[in-house]
């Protein structure tokens, strides 16, 4: 397979993105998932911008990558500046990286209006800051900022600063599509047209999102010429963010022949997208193409039986390849033959015309009609399959809860605003225990995994990662019966359940006892009393 680069931006645009703050040891983990991945560059941050990327940089040395190299980034030098005399360059060149990015405008615009100064002096600033770097022995690649905006504003001039860049010594000439709002029809013909002018310099593409078109635009680049693609692995970033290189990768390798993961197997992808994403702190969309949660998910009869018989029906590529598996989603419309398929891998013995299939269907239709929607948390419908076959035991019996919020909040300070006090049975033994939390679902969480970690150890390491209230009667205001759904992890594994009731403390609750309840019997732990 002909070779691709990815150059992740996650440590650097990808920490610009709103909401999203990497500490030194994010960063650190972030950059050992990446290299596990077989991304070939990472780009780490700006030495000189803030004091975390310096200490990030002087921890960084000591690791030991096996496939990525690390990249630190910077602009050119400031306007009517010696190079050598301007400490960004002097923060770069002290990063001690194999490879610097250096961005620099390539839009007349930008040059004029916005760093203000002469057409003729941005040439200057991009050819001597690149000339500086690489006589300090580090490899450049010139990030053309804005480059296909300036192409369609001033073709000329925006050669004009790929041609100083590699007057500087450039390596890579890095074509950026910075506002995300051109057409891949545009950003194709571009590169196609900048490769034919360069055709011994390797090119790059960087690609945002705002008309939802970066992959697109990094993928017809590629197919243009480009040789490197530049994006963050979950695609977040600045406004929109950057072209997401999960997708990238995938398509790439599973769909151009591209190698592109230094050799590493793309089964790696989705394991490495969710633990960046954990580490992040941000949830992945289920419909992300490749690594989503529902990216092979089936719900329809038609579709299921059809992936049953034969799964090139419904899906383009196997799952696997991916690190992805398929789902085959419970609801009233997904038939006995899926009902069979999940009953099976409880108690395999049970086929579709058995009385215990047909009562279960009618079960799962009567708590849909009251409500529930397991196509959104399997892990309580596999509950009820446990149940009405008798095949579960508790693990612990709630005694009673108590929830209490004040106003004005009780501790400011810790952002706490609500308390709330758990009791259980759990064998013989009774335990009581309270928490703080930042709302009363939030507080009984806390207060639960607490009462119950003393028991069951593995607990320890599950929490929340989403948390959904759906009100399903609105005429009946604020007596409304309304659906919890929360997502939990262990931090590998993740799964979802349900609660329903008139109560959203109530539903709450249902649905955190299924979860802690799903995660022991998936660990192979036996309920307390088993151990007296």
């Amino acid at each position: 397979m002909s070779k691709i680069s990815l150059f992740d931006s996650t440590l650097r645009d990808g920490s610009q993105g709103e909401g999203i703050s990497f500490s030194v040891e994010d960063k650190l983990k972030i950059v050992r998932a990446l290299d596990s991945l077989g991304v070939e560059y990472i780009e780490a941050g700006n030495p000189g911008s803030n004091p975390k990327d310096l200490e990030f940089f002087e921890r960084a040395r000591d690791l030991q990558l096996r496939h990525s190299t690390l990249v630190s980034f910077g602009s050119t030098r400031r306007r009517n500046t010696k190079a050598s005399e301007d400490q960004n360059l002097l923060n770069l060149v002290a990063s001690n990286t194999k490879v610097v990015s250096i961005f620099g405008k390539s839009w007349d615009f930008h040059v004029t209006e916005i760093i203000r100064t002469t057409l003729e002096e941005n040439l200057a600033m991009i050819e001597e800051s690149i000339r500086f770097i690489v006589d300090s022995g580090s490899e450049v690649f010139f990030d053309a900022e804005h480059y296909y905006d300036g192409y369609v504003a001033n073709r000329q001039y925006a050669i004009a600063t790929l041609k100083a860049a590699l007057a500087g010594g450039a390596s890579t000439l890095v074509l950026c599509e910075t506002r995300g709002g051109m057409l891949p029809s545009l950003v194709a013909s571009i590169t196609e047209e900048t490769r034919a002018l360069f055709p011994t310099t390797p090119i790059g593409i960087h690609a945002h999102d705002d008309i939802g078109c970066g992959v697109a635009s990094s993928i017809a680049a590629v197919e243009h010429g480009a040789t490197q693609v530049q994006g963050t692995l979950l695609g977040f970033g600045e406004r929109c963010g950057n072209a997401c290189l999960a997708s990238v990768a995938a398509v790439l390798q599973t769909k151009m022949g591209h190698d592109c993961l230094n050799g590493v197997m793309l089964e790696n992808l989705t394991p490495v997208s969710r633990a960046v994403a954990e580490i992040a702190n941000v949830r992945i969309p289920h419909g992300t193409p490749f690594i989503g949660r529902s990216a092979f998910a089936h719900k329809g009869g038609m579709h299921i039986d059809g992936v049953q018989k034969n799964p090139t029906s419904f899906e383009h590529i196997d799952p696997t390849t991916v690190g992805n598996e398929r789902r085959l989603l419970m609801s009233e419309v997904a038939g006995r033959a899926l009902m069979t398929k999940r009953i099976a891998t409880i108690a395999p013995d049970l086929d579709k015309d058995d009385p215990v299939t047909i009562t279960l269907m009618d079960e799962l239709k009567s708590l849909e009609a009251q409500g529930y929607q397991f196509e959104g948390a399997e892990s309580s419908f596999d509950l009820v399959i446990r149940r009405h076959l008798r095949m579960y035991r508790p693990f612990f019996t709630l005694v009673h809860f108590q929830t209490l919020g004040s106003m004005p909040y009780a501790d400011p300070l810790s952002g706490a605003t609500h308390q709330a006090v758990v009791k259980v049975k759990v064998g013989r033994e009774s335990a009581i225990t309270a928490a703080e939390g930042e709302g009363p679902v939030n507080a009984l969480d806390k207060a639960l995994r607490k009462v119950l970690e003393t028991f069951y150890p593995t607990l320890k390491s599950v929490h929340l990662t989403d948390y959904k209230v759906r009100v399903l009667d609105s005429g009946s205001a604020t007596a409304s019966k309304v659906r919890v759904l929360i997502e939990s992890t262990d931090g590998k594994d993740t799964w979802s359940t349900i609660g329903v009731s008139k109560d959203i403390i109530e539903a709450s609750w249902l649905a955190l006892n299924d979860s802690i309840e799903y995660k022991l019997i998936a660990d192979g732990i036996s309920p307390s009393d088993d151990k007296e």
